[in-house]
C-alpha cells in the first residue's frame, strides 16, 4: 500500500491530504479486513504507516510549524472518506489526528518535546479516569483509562486526572475537582489487551493504565486553560469532536452503495422481477439517501458557521453553539438508520 511518503519538512495542504486519502481509501476499500480483524482487533500496521504518509496525522498541526492546520468542514470530508472504505480506519484516523490540537495546549519548548514532528499520532482518554498528585515539578499519575481507540499504534497518550494534592483533591472554579489532561508517550503505559467486541473491531480500543508515572507539569493541561495558539482550531475546546461526524457518514454511504450494488443483481422469486424495480425497494433506498443527505447537510451547515465565526473572531450564539453538537448527533442516529434500513432491505444477502 503506497501513497508516497511524507517527512516533517514536507509541506502538504488540505488538498494534498485528501487526494492522498482517496487513493489510501480506495485501496483499503478493496480489501477484505474482516480476518485481520478478528485476529489482531487493530488496524494493521501498513495501514496505519499509510495513513501517516497522506498527512492524516497533521491535519490539526499549526502553520507555526509547517502544518496545514485544515479546517472544520475538510477534516469531516476527510475521515468521510476513510470511513466509507472501513469505519474502525475512520475511527482511528479522527482521533490520531488530534495531535496537533493537544499540542496548542502546551507552551511550545512542551509541545515541541511531545510532538517532535508533524505526523505524531496521538490516542487517550481525556476524562478524568485517573488520579495525579501534585509534587515539585509535576504530577505522580495512577489509574487506569479504557476506549485507548489506536493506542497500540499512537505516539503519545492523553489521560485525564483529578487533581491531588497532601492526598487531598484540589477544587477546581465553583468548587468542582480540579481536572487536567496529561500527555506521555506511549512507552509509559501499560497497554492491556482488553478490546474483545463486534462494532469497530479494528479500532484496538484497548485499556491502558499508569502507576506512579511522573508527568512534568509542561505536559499537563486543563480545558478551563485558554490554548496557547491563536489559530481557529483552538478557539473552542470542541475541536476534539468536530471531524467526529464524517465517521458516521462515510459508514452510512458506504453501506447505501453496496446495498444498490447487491439489490441491482437479485431478481424477486415470486414476480420474476429485477429487485431493483419494485416500489418497495425503491422507496427504502430513497429514503436512506434523504436521510442521509439530510444528517450531511446539517453537519457541514453548521460547521461552516461556526468556521467562518472563529475566522473573525466573532461571538457564537447559543444556537450556533448547539447546532455542530446536535448535528453531530444526528448524523449517528441518522446514519444507524440508514445502515438498517439498507441491510433489512437487502435481507440475506446483506451477510
Amino acid at each position: 500500500m503506497s501513497t508516497g511518503n511524507t517527512n516533517a519538512t514536507e509541506a502538504l495542504t488540505a488538498a494534498d491530504i485528501r487526494l492522498r486519502v482517496s487513493v489510501l481509501a480506495e485501496q483499503i476499500r478493496n480489501r477484505d479486513l474482516a480476518t485481520e480483524f478478528d485476529r489482531e482487533r487493530r488496524l494493521p500496521l501498513d495501514i496505519v504507516d499509510g495513513l501517516r504518509a497522506a498527512g492524516v496525522f497533521r491535519m490539526n498541526m499549526p502553520v507555526a510549524w509547517g502544518g496545514p492546520e485544515v479546517c472544520s468542514p475538510e477534516q469531516v470530508e476527510i475521515v468521510e472518506t476513510l470511513s466509507r472504505a472501513d469505519g474502525s480506519v475512520g475511527w482511528c484516523s479522527f482521533i490520531w489526528a488530534d495531535s496537533g490540537i493537544y499540542s496548542g495546549y502546551l507552551d511550545e519548548a512542551a509541545a515541541r518535546t511531545l510532538y517532535p514532528h508533524l505526523d505524531v499520532a496521538q490516542s487517550g482518554w481525556i476524562y478524568p479516569a485517573g488520579r495525579a498528585e501534585r509534587v515539585a515539578g509535576g504530577y505522580r499519575v495512577s489509574g487506569r483509562w479504557g476506549f485507548g481507540s489506536g493506542c497500540n499504534h499512537c505516539d503519545v497518550l492523553a489521560a485525564g486526572c483529578t487533581i491531588f494534592e497532601n492526598g487531598e483533591p484540589m477544587l477546581g472554579p465553583g468548587g468542582s475537582p480540579s481536572w487536567r489532561v496529561m500527555l506521555a508517550p506511549r512507552e509509559d503505559f501499560d497497554i492491556e489487551d482488553t478490546w474483545f467486541t463486534t462494532g469497530l473491531r479494528g479500532t484496538g480500543s484497548n485499556d491502558y493504565l499508569a502507576d506512579d508515572l511522573f508527568v512534568p507539569d509542561a505536559h499537563s493541561f486543563s480545558f478551563l486553560e485558554p490554548a496557547q495558539r491563536a489559530g481557529s482550531l483552538w478557539k473552542r475546546p470542541d475541536t476534539f469532536l468536530r471531524k467526529m461526524s464524517g465517521v458516521p457518514l462515510g459508514i452510512a454511504r458506504d453501506a447505501i452503495d453496496r446495498a444498490v450494488d447487491i439489490l441491482k443483481q437479485k431478481v424477486d422469486r415470486v414476480s420474476k422481477l429485477p429487485v431493483r424495480e419494485l416500489r418497495d425497494v425503491q422507496m427504502a433506498v430513497a429514503s436512506a439517501e434523504g436521510k442521509l443527505g439530510a444528517a450531511r447537510a446539517y453537519v457541514f451547515a453548521s460547521l461552516e458557521a461556526q468556521w467562518r465565526k472563529l475566522e473573525r473572531d466573532e461571538p457564537l450564539t447559543e444556537a450556533e453553539r448547539a447546532a455542530t453538537f446536535l448535528a453531530r448527533q444526528f448524523a449517528f442516529r441518522a446514519s444507524r438508520e440508514v445502515v438498517q434500513l439498507v441491510y433489512d432491505t437487502c435481507g440475506g444477502a446483506a451477510g
